[in-house]
């Protein structure tokens, strides 16, 4: 089985800093530099005549115009001539077309790449930006990642996520025992004490957008596009367990919901052993896991009476965490504002942890909160979420001369 991205929706496939679904501009941290923005040349993209008519080069903010005059689409990059760094690009630049690529330039020497559909990317005529290096710094840049970069991480990330699903069994066992006790006694909250465990366990898999595929889904769907809603036959899961819990449900059912759920788990396992995961995927999933919280636990759309939205938030950014781990030795090259991002993550704990209860498995709900809580719960992981964008445009493969 090969997991490429499951049920990420196709405007999520591309990377996050995608401006107006075709420029890119790598981002980071740079000093500014005390050159006014302006018009930038009008520079042919066509692989045939690539990078010509840049006539002026200048250090500083401009926006060159780049005019395909072939006929296929081509995708474009301005690189430094020396080390092969990306400092810009343009995606499916379709023919006849033009768009605006706006960059910042120190002293040094550039050139454009062209990449046609189908062709061998072509380098245009390297061009040297006068000035002092010591004064004038280009924008943030970043030499490109490459499938064989991602793998050794990939396949790091893959082991974790096997052993973390040998734990997840065990909770999920757990659970369903406890389930079956409290049938017996009448007494519910150990059981509810364990499903919170056994998702929490879920949750930090980083099983954002789909990402297991369909038996992911069968694990934490929810009732949307269910037409019989909660009684539904379609809705399994840590959910449907969630919805019986604190809703009372009558044990025979909640019973047969416990064990398809243990079940589930044990297939998501079996079948883990048996998949290869794409490496390109890797970076976007670093984005993706924040992203979904945003969209899910941080609007109560996955809440079904446990309230326990703040801590799956909690153990999306443990999942965060996972994934960047096997990813850092290429970002501390690559990415000026990893420091930064490793402060606002432990912020952000700090922030969630804020709402967690020193009695075993009680959290703050999510609707408890006031005004000012929540903006700062929305805040703090909306800016993460930014932040990873830029993990995601930098560990996105690129075709390179």
């Amino acid at each position: 089985m090969v997991v490429s991205g499951g049920g990420r929706p196709a405007a999520r496939r591309a990377t996050g800093l995608v401006v107006g679904g075709a420029v890119v501009v790598l981002a980071g941290c740079a000093p500014a530099v005390p050159h006014p923005s302006g018009p930038g040349d009008r520079v042919d993209a066509s692989p045939g005549r690539c990078g010509d008519g840049w006539r002026h080069p200048r250090p500083g903010t401009q926006t060159f115009t780049l005019h395909n005059t072939s006929g296929t689409p081509t995708e474009v990059q301005l690189t430094d001539a020396r080390t092969g760094a990306v400092l810009g690009e343009v995606e499916g630049l379709a023919p006849g077309a033009a768009r605006g690529l706006p960059v910042r330039l120190g002293a040094g020497t550039y050139a454009f790449v062209c990449l046609g559909d189908d062709t061998d990317p072509v380098t245009g005529p390297a061009v040297r930006v006068p000035g002092d290096p010591r004064r004038t710094r280009s924008g943030p840049a970043a030499v490109p990642v490459s499938v064989h970069d991602l793998i050794p991480p990939a396949l790091d990330y893959q082991r974790w996520v096997g052993r973390s699903m040998t734990r997840l069994v065990a909770a999920t066992d757990a659970l369903r025992t406890a389930v079956r006790t409290g049938d017996r006694t009448g007494d519910r909250a150990a059981a509810r004490s364990r499903w919170l465990t056994a998702h929490l366990a879920y949750a930090r898999l980083g099983a954002a957008y789909g990402a297991f595929g369909d038996a992911g889904d069968a694990l934490d769907r929810t009732t949307a596009g269910l037409p019989r809603g909660v009684r539904d036959p379609g809705f399994t899961g840590f959910h449907r367990v969630e919805h019986g819990l604190w809703h009372h449900e009558r044990a025979p059912g909640l019973r047969r919901a416990a064990d398809r759920l243990a079940r589930d788990v044990r297939s998501l396992r079996a079948g883990w052993a048996h998949t290869r995961m794409d490496p390109a995927d890797l970076g976007r999933r670093a984005h993706e896991i924040l992203e979904d919280t945003l969209r899910a636990e941080l609007t109560g759309r996955t809440d079904y009476g446990s309230g326990s939205g703040l801590a799956t938030a909690r153990a999306h950014l443990d999942a965060t965490r996972a994934v960047l781990r096997p990813l850092r030795p290429l970002l501390r090259t690559r990415y000026p504002g990893l420091p930064a991002l490793d402060r606002r993550l432990a912020r952000t704990a700090r922030i969630l942890d804020a709402h967690a209860h020193a009695r075993r498995g009680k959290w703050t709900p999510l609707g408890r909160l006031d005004r000012a809580q929540r903006a700062r719960v929305d805040a703090a992981v909306g800016d993460l979420t930014e932040r990873l964008a830029s993990v995601a445009a930098l560990c996105d493969v690129r075709r390179t001369p």
